[in-house]
């Protein structure tokens, strides 16, 4: 049974909900991070415990950790959430497109945050022409084919159970923390420039740049759930194509099986004519953009609730463990 269209644009109302939800509880692991790393910092005893929403930020590690699960059966003691939020994101794909892209993933949702301003100073995003739109996107591929090589093809599984010992592993997400809090002229720049990019031009680092989205996007193709459009339903109003995140052409496609795909389901959301446009399994069965939104939530929540209950959630790396690194690192010199 095809779902009602005048409960479509719930789905938008969904989509901001769990959008801003997981954005709002990264941002309070962010501070949290802050003052525990302040805590290690001063030699005290962690009291604080250390959040765990900011190793979704270590995907490459969380990449070496899934090869040492998928070959093992173990799972990394040190950073287990980090991992577990990185299957979260597969298994996500593999269902709903790109959903975890779409409706889950904080620089997502900050990059639309972003071009707001934008859109309201200049009245229009900036668009590239293809022939610079298509070799740019070409860039998050090539990021994701050289992480590829080295840690799925090269990388020893031996080697990976040295790096989750190691002392740097350990610290991985203060480190990240520590980019954000002392960069570099260079690091700031590219940070400005990527600002000011999102700003003119809709999702640039997720577009153009971001490996983890390739990844995700390719995993998607194969997605048991697309949004589907009907030829003989479909008036031309042009509304999925102009609102697509994506720029995805969905009014001269069929299926749509794009590794671009964000799984947003703003198109469908758009889409005025009932049954021209909506999520279907294989064989056009359509399911209703609401049950899409609780999917999305159950998946990845799901995964985290299974982690928690089965011990593979808690960062197993004691506080005297990172006053110990944080006493042997070389103080820090300023001009």
């Amino acid at each position: 049974m095809a779902p009602t269209h005048a409960g479509r644009p719930l789905v938008r109302r969904l989509r901001a909900a769990v959008q801003w939800s997981v954005f709002i509880l990264t941002a309070w692991g962010g501070v949290d991070l802050y003052r525990f790393a302040l805590q290690i910092e001063g030699g005290r005893a962690a009291t604080l415990v250390k959040p765990l929403s900011p190793e979704g930020f270590l995907p490459i590690g969380s990449l070496m950790s899934f090869k040492y699960w998928v070959a093992t059966g173990a799972i990394d003691a040190v950073h287990p959430a980090g991992l577990m939020l990185f299957t979260a994101a597969l298994a996500l794909s593999l269902l709903l497109k790109k959903s975890f892209c779409g409706w889950i993933c904080p620089v997502g949702t900050l990059s639309e945050l972003l071009a707001r301003p934008g859109r309201h100073l200049a009245g229009r995003l900036l668009t590239l022409p293809r022939w610079l739109d298509v070799p740019l996107r070409a860039l998050k591929y090539a990021l994701l084919g050289f992480f590829f090589w080295i840690i799925v093809v090269k990388m020893p599984v031996a080697e990976i159970r040295e790096w989750q010992t190691a002392d740097y592993w350990k610290t991985a997400d203060l480190k990240m923390l520590g980019f954000f809090r002392h960069p570099t002229p260079l690091a700031a720049g590219v940070l400005g420039s990527l600002i000011a990019l999102s700003l003119v031009t809709r999702h640039f680092w997720c577009r153009y740049l971001c490996p983890y989205g390739a990844l995700l996007g390719l995993l998607s193709v194969g997605a048991v759930v697309k949004v589907q459009r009907d030829e003989k339903r479909c008036t031309r109003c042009h509304r999925c194509t102009t609102s697509c995140p994506a720029l995805l052409p969905v009014e001269r496609l069929g299926r749509v099986r794009s590794p671009e795909c964000l799984g947003c389901l703003t198109c469908v959301s758009r889409c005025p004519t009932p049954g021209a446009l909506d999520a279907t399994l294989p064989g056009r069965r359509t399911i209703a953009p609401a049950l899409w939104a609780a999917l999305v939530a159950a998946v990845f929540w799901g995964v985290i609730a299974a982690a928690r209950i089965t011990g593979h959630w808690e960062a197993g790396v004691p506080a005297a463990d990172y006053l110990r690194i944080a006493s042997e690192r070389e103080p820090v010199s300023h001009p």
